[in-house]
């Protein structure tokens, strides 16, 4: 997905011109991938979060 400087009001001249190459070559690099053990604590995290009270009940 790419962004255009333009609305990004705070990125003029060279800054923007930095910006938009340091994301182009961002834009191309691999993406990170989960290991199985990563998986396994995030799907653990989203199940114990489903169990999650807000706002807590006075016991």
């Amino acid at each position: 997905m790419a962004m255009a400087i333009k609305t990004s009001p705070e990125l003029r001249g060279e800054d923007a011109r930095i910006f938009t190459e340091d994301a182009e070559r961002n834009g191309k690099l691999p993406t990170p991938k989960l290991s199985e053990s990563q998986r396994k604590v995030l799907f653990t995290m989203l199940e114990s979060s489903k169990n999650i009270i807000f706002p807590p009940r006075n016991k």
